[in-house]
């Protein structure tokens, strides 16, 4: 199947559109609970928090209603090189057409522009499509946690070169 969509940076118009997609993405595949990133802070404020240095979140439109997203900020007590790939997340109309590989793509490429030499991320066991997909694009499994990013109802870890 092939659609239409568009990567942008995201605004301020777009965060109540990404709040919605985490909290409606996150329990559909057990994410609700504590340790979750779908209680984090910034969620409600995403435009906000990522223009913090070396921090960028995109979003994926079709038909100019904003679908998903996924971005990168650094680590939290990581090493300066490493960025974390964050709050990627589609809703079901934006899935299996490629806008998953085109924001992965996007997102590496602004790691590197940020200057970070390593990219992790975290998820959990269930969100297999996700899983394969950071794989396909060189993550490699780690077996436990970098960092403090407070997710700690995450069991799967994933780290790669830029």
């Amino acid at each position: 199947m092939s659609q239409a969509f568009l990567i942008r940076p995201i605004e301020p118009r777009d965060d109540a559109a990404i709040a919605a997609i985490i909290r409606a993405v996150m329990p559909e595949f057990g994410a609700g609970g504590e340790g979750f990133a779908i209680h984090d802070a910034e969620v409600d404020a995403m435009c906000e928090a990522y223009r913090e240095p070396r921090s960028i979140y995109f979003v994926v439109e079709i038909d100019g209603k904003v679908v998903g997203g996924g971005g990168v900020a650094p680590l939290d007590d990581g090493e300066p090189d490493v960025c974390e790939l964050r709050k990627m997340y589609f809703m079901p109309e934006a899935r299996g057409f490629g806008a998953g590989n085109a924001m992965i793509e996007r997102c590496l490429d602004a790691a590197r522009a940020l200057g970070f030499g390593r990219c992790y991320l975290e998820t959990l066991t269930g969100m297999d499509a996700a899983q394969a997909l950071y794989r396909k694009h060189g993550f490699q499994p780690l077996g436990a946690p970098l960092g403090m990013t407070g997710h700690h109802g995450c069991d799967r870890w994933f780290i790669r070169a830029l």
